[in-house]
């Protein structure tokens, strides 16, 4: 058997065309015009024939590759081969003629791209842009079902399918597995280390919430001049010492307001009924740092407590997670949660919800900012805040309105009334 080179043919002026699929195995049996691969462009897609028949000997190319005309694609063990060889000009002619074909067929695509847009991708039809996105999510095509006319398969038909198949795995998205060309160790000395137990555990649940949630995260900032002035001035009446009370009790007695003023803040939807749940209770969750890991536990009925109440609480929370003697149901059960940063830096991020919850507050570091107030130039204390939140439930519109009005009670109009 002769071995010849199955190579890229003209393909117009399509240049670093992607290799989306390779279609045959080392090994396979295969007819001439049988599919070898398929090449996806901006605005098409293209399955590239075999030119003889054989047994695959060697695939040259992979999944992701770029190629140009005249690029190898596979190497083929033929007996007809050798007997082509003796008419090389006919052959030549052939494939001369061949790839003109070809080219027109390029060519009127393109022509109908617009009219027709979906083309088939084994036994499913999709556009070259889902596909993309389908492979992008780590799904394949052919697997989801399409709910379009004749199964052409739509946006929302990869994003049902990704959402059933972490609903099945535990919140474990089902990926192509990567494998890299070079290992770590290949560039220089490395070090294996177990993921801590509780960054395992909240894994599934990162992957549950940004997948399953279309997030949306706005920006805002707070002038809590007033605050600060207020929390830096307590005293204990009796003893006369200062008071020390950490600044996210008081956003703390902010949200709780907040929430009652925004009940779709305090709710979480029911999947099975297609419901939403709006709770009576204001348990926060607050993000804490722990050598183990990131902890969200719940502080119950913050509406009940005031400022000194909360601060201690906070305290007394935190240290049981750092010495992992929190119990686990105060893990669930909550409200919303805030994400300090504060205490270590930085200014606006993108918090991840937890869910069954549909907000989470994030808090930046304070700074100062030099303003002009009725033509005096002052420092004020800004705090910059991050809301993230379910957009299934709550829109643009009330997220807006809802940083406004914490501004408002973390402002100079509301500072004192959140120590009641």
């Amino acid at each position: 058997m002769a071995s010849i080179k199955i190579l890229v043919p003209d393909m117009g002026d399509f240049k670093d065309v992607e290799v989306i699929e390779v279609l045959v195995k080392e090994g396979q049996q295969i007819k001439k015009n049988d599919s070898l691969i398929t090449l996806e462009s901006d605005k098409s897609s293209v399955e590239v024939p075999s030119t003889h028949e054989g047994v695959v000997d060697k695939i040259n190319i992979k999944v992701g590759n770029k190629v140009n005309q005249g690029d190898l694609i596979l190497y083929l063990k033929s007996e007809s081969a050798a007997k082509e060889t003796k008419a090389t000009v006919n052959k030549d002619k052939k494939i001369k003629k061949k790839a003109e074909v070809k080219k027109q067929e390029i060519i009127k695509q393109k022509k109908i791209i617009q009219s027709a847009p979906t083309l088939k991708s084994g036994t499913k039809a999709a556009s070259p842009k889902i596909r993309k996105f389908a492979r992008e999510l780590g799904a394949n095509v052919i697997e989801i079902p399409g709910t379009q006319r004749g199964g052409r398969v739509s946006e929302e038909d990869v994003k049902n399918f990704v959402r059933s198949q972490v609903t099945v795995n535990d919140g474990k998205v089902q990926k192509k597995v990567h494998k890299e060309e070079y290992s770590h160790e290949d560039f220089g000395e490395i070090e294996l280390k177990d993921i801590p137990r509780v960054k395992k555990l909240s894994g599934p649940q990162l992957v549950r919430s940004w997948t399953e949630i279309p997030h949306v995260t706005q920006h805002d900032e707070i002038d809590v001049t007033e605050m600060e002035q207020f929390r830096s001035s307590l005293y204990d009446y009796y003893s006369g010492e200062l008071i020390k009370v950490t600044p996210l009790a008081f956003i703390a007695k902010a949200l709780v307001s907040a929430l009652k003023e925004f009940p779709n803040f305090n709710a979480s939807i029911d999947p099975n009924q297609n419901k939403i749940i709006y709770k009576k209770y204001f348990h926060l969750g607050f993000a804490v740092d722990t050598p183990h890991g990131l902890m969200v536990p719940k502080i119950r009925d913050v509406d009940q407590m005031n400022i000194k109440q909360i601060g201690e609480e906070l305290k007394k929370t935190s240290k049981l997670c750092r010495e992992l003697k929190i119990d686990k149901k105060d893990f669930f059960g909550g409200s919303m949660t805030i994400s300090s940063l504060g205490g270590i830096g930085g200014t606006f991020f993108t918090p991840i919800i937890n869910p069954p919850e549909v907000a989470i507050l994030g808090v930046g570091k304070s700074f100062d900012r030099l303003v002009k107030i009725n033509n005096k130039i002052i420092s004020r204390k800004i705090l910059p805040i991050s809301l993230s939140y379910d957009h299934r439930i709550i829109d643009g519109a009330e997220g807006a309105r809802f940083c406004v009005y914490l501004g408002k009670c973390l402002g100079k109009d509301f500072a004192f009334k959140l120590a009641v």
